[in-house]
């Protein structure tokens, strides 16, 4: 028996490598043989791709949907069996089965198993629903050995998972209605002991919250320090006021935290977001700085209070404030989420389904914003990624930092956003190579 599988190509030009697949990988019995396929980086053949697949597995997201959908079919026509799982599936099994022979909801731990021997046995179902939340202390370290055919084409990090769930309750979250509103946790041990047998340049945590909860946090990342390690993770604000997580921060090797400022504006709490604090941002970025940690800044725009001069106040305090690294979005109605359901509630949708288009991301945004017209918001969010990773920013942003890893880090990563900035932000060059050639060969 061999199984594929796949990871659909996206517009996200960061090849990390697909922690869910591996995780597939590792709850198959080693008597399957398994095949693993990254369509970004070797795009699918529609009409050929897969021989001597009995079952092929994908995991979807809301951007990778039309795409998945494409793979799906193509490979059923042929006669393969296919199974669908991921985020968007789990928001839109409906949708989903008519693309597959089986639907995959929540997390795989309790299901792929399930899903495995009712195939070998020829009773293959519609939809497989978890029983309860996974247990992480249960789970097998992720099969990261499928990767290595492509491992020169992936970013040099280990991704790694130690929490899933969050209490915080955001619109536009999809976290909260997937993974649960309270923080499960892996035992210590079980996390050093897979973080010990890494041999990539660095980690790369996937916790949606690394300092989520906090006696956690605390505990995990002390116990770090001996490992020497190199790491780079995601954060809210909530726990970045504390000296203490600062310093376990930097002591435990992070590099870089990707942290959700959002918006400046205090109306952030009417969407779900009352731990910003737009009065202390300014703070937080210098002590990140001090402690010798990239605050990679992420700010979106399209809310309600957001007007056209968003754009310009975002890029300003991102400039005087000597931000290294900041991703500008757009905000995204996902299915599932509160802010999606608002959207389609009031009539602002500019597609219900706008996922199933193919050039999805060239239509961005989706929606019809309150104080602005889409196409002003589209053309603002172009000008602030100019803006910002512009020359002359990029000269009035470089500072000698007190810590030498942002000084270090600063010029190559601006200049690679730069290029990022120019040809596929405002070139628009959004739709991956793999839907291109999909549309010639499928």
């Amino acid at each position: 028996m061999r199984i594929e599988l796949i990871s659909p190509a996206s517009e996200d030009s960061a090849r990390l490598t697909p922690l869910a697949l591996a995780m597939l990988a590792a709850l198959t019995p080693p008597e399957v043989e398994v095949g693993f396929s990254d369509d970004q980086i070797h795009p699918v053949d529609l009409r050929n791709g897969f021989p001597g697949a009995d079952l092929v597995a994908l995991s979807v997201l809301s951007k990778t949907a039309h795409r998945s959908y494409a793979i799906a079919d193509a490979c059923r026509a042929r006669g393969m069996k296919v199974v669908l799982g991921g985020i968007h599936v789990t928001a839109l099994p409906q949708e989903a089965a008519a693309h597959a022979d089986a639907v995959v909801l929540g997390e795989a731990e309790t299901t792929w198993p399930r899903v495995l021997a009712d195939f070998q046995e020829g009773r293959l179902q519609k939809f497989y629903r978890p029983d309860g939340v996974a247990d992480m202390n249960r789970s097998p370290v992720p099969r990261r050995g499928i990767f290595r055919p492509h491992s020169r084409s992936y970013i040099p990090l280990d991704v790694v998972q130690t929490t899933r769930g969050c209490p915080f309750q955001c619109d536009f979250c999809t976290v909260h209605s997937t993974f649960g509103g309270r923080f499960r946790t892996r035992e210590v041990e079980k996390v050093l002991a897979e973080l010990r047998g890494l041999t990539r340049w660095g980690v790369l945590f996937a916790d949606d919250n690394v300092i989520g909860h906090v006696p956690y946090f605390r505990e995990l990342f002390t116990a770090l320090e001996p490992l020497k390690l190199k790491w780079v993770g995601e954060a809210s604000l909530a726990g970045l006021d504390d000296e203490r997580n600062l310093r376990i921060l930097q002591r435990s090797g992070c590099k870089a935290l990707f942290v959700g400022f959002e918006s400046l504006s205090p109306d952030l709490r009417t969407v779900g977001k009352p731990q910003n604090r737009p009065e202390r941002y300014a703070e937080v970025i210098r002590r990140l700085h001090d402690h010798g940690i990239i605050a990679y800044a992420a700010f979106m725009f399209g809310f309600d209070f957001d007007d056209p001069s968003v754009f310009e106040r975002t890029v300003e305090f991102a400039v005087a404030n000597k931000i290294i690294l900041a991703q500008f979005a757009m905000l995204t109605p996902y299915p599932g989420t509160r802010f999606y359901s608002r959207l389609k509630a009031e009539g602002r949708l500019l597609r219900d389904e706008w996922w199933l288009a193919p050039n999805q991301e060239v239509l961005a945004p989706h929606f019809r914003p309150r104080l602005m017209d889409p196409e002003r918001l589209r053309e603002g969010w172009k000008w602030a990624w100019k803006e910002f990773y512009s020359l002359s920013s990029i000269w009035k942003r470089m500072d000698f930092w007190p810590a030498l890893y942002p000084y270090l880090a600063y010029l190559p990563f601006n200049l690679r956003q730069r290029h990022f900035a120019r040809e596929k932000i405002c070139g628009e060059q959004t739709r991956p190579r793999a839907w291109k050639e999909g549309e010639q060969t499928g």
